[in-house]
């Protein structure tokens, strides 16, 4: 019954989201596409390059007219829109490329690094969080505390160009960039290398606050009745923990997830940028300075669902996990 009672619980929770989710995402592509009409850039100039002082006024003109700048946001969110509801991602200027191309080819280089350090962060979070609050007052409670306050106020690409400068440059142990050698193709065993620092940024930028939060989940509750109960009855250790801990401790840390979402977008940019990651991120400022409409609209929209979605899958796990909590919404 408790079971059937948790699953409705959670089908409740994502139908609501994903209702909610919808017209969100609509508003967040239109007002990217107001925003980015009011941007005083010129496109033309990303387009042109090292061309554009070259090109006379009626050139230029036919390249506004072939390329659709003048055109209306609105008219140009709508095309995009119907576009999109065919199926059909629109062309990227930047990129020479239809979007679904540049997607595929950029967005699992993206998404694989971000999920591994996300699970990465997550895992270490709840290991060393627990065995830290479990022991308050001890040395490695004292020096989470320290190092997870530290690195919070480090951001990610001074994190990034340490690691490149010790790592790379110095003891040349992994490559400075890329996830390929030049001149070869790309390969499970080189990307991996190429790889290893850019996780361990981001890895690194996404577990003070979760082994924070864990840490402080696990001391609240072993100060619980239902805790001290176990402890009276002779349960203690990986027992107490597993049994009456945990359970009420994760799920704070789960809820922290959705709301970290978008740090995670910025960071896995930032790092990419600074390791020369073959992801979004160089596409993405690309796109913005050219304002190349298609794949902005579409990085900001699959962006903006991305942290839609992963609320609602943690406030459903959290649900799942905590028979206590009861979320409509």
């Amino acid at each position: 019954m408790r079971s059937r009672t948790r699953a409705r619980t959670v089908g409740r929770i994502l139908a609501v989201r994903t209702g909610i989710a919808i017209p969100t995402v609509v508003a967040v592509s239109a007002a990217m596409f107001a925003l980015a009409s009011l941007s005083p850039l010129d496109p033309l100039a990303a387009y042109l390059g090292d061309r554009y002082q070259s090109a006379t006024l009626s050139q230029r003109q036919q390249l506004r007219d072939a390329y659709g700048t003048e055109t209306p946001w609105y008219t140009a969110w709508w095309t995009w829109l119907t576009d999109l509801l065919h199926g059909d991602l629109g062309w990227s200027s930047t990129q020479s490329l239809p979007v679904s191309t540049v997607l595929a080819e950029r967005l699992p280089f993206t998404l694989g690094l971000s999920a591994l350090a996300l699970i990465l962060a997550t895992v270490t979070a709840v290991v060393v969080g627990s065995s830290a609050g479990m022991r308050r007052g001890g040395m490695l409670d004292r020096a989470c505390s320290v190092l997870s306050t530290t690195f919070a106020a480090v951001p990610p690409f001074v994190v990034s160009l340490v690691l490149v400068s010790v790592f790379a440059v110095t003891f040349r142990w992994f490559p400075t960039s890329g996830a390929r050698a030049p001149g070869t193709t790309y390969s499970a065993a080189g990307i991996a290398a190429h790889a290893v620092l850019p996780l361990i940024a981001l890895t690194v930028s996404q577990i003070p606050w979760l082994l924070l939060s864990m840490r402080a989940a696990v001391v609240d509750s072993a100060d619980s009745d239902a805790v001290r109960a176990a402890r009276a009855r002779g349960i203690y250790g990986w027992a107490l923990l597993r049994g009456h801990v945990l359970p009420t401790s994760v799920a704070p840390t789960l809820a922290l997830l959705g709301t970290r979402l978008p740090e995670l977008i910025a960071g896995a940019a930032i790092v990419e940028t600074v390791f020369g990651w073959p992801g979004m991120a160089e596409a993405l400022v690309q796109s913005a300075a050219a304002l190349d409409f298609s794949l902005m609209a579409a990085t900001t929209t699959a962006a903006a669902l991305a942290v839609l979605l992963g609320s609602a899958f943690s406030d459903a796990a959290t649900a799942a996990i905590d028979p206590r909590v009861r979320i409509a919404a």
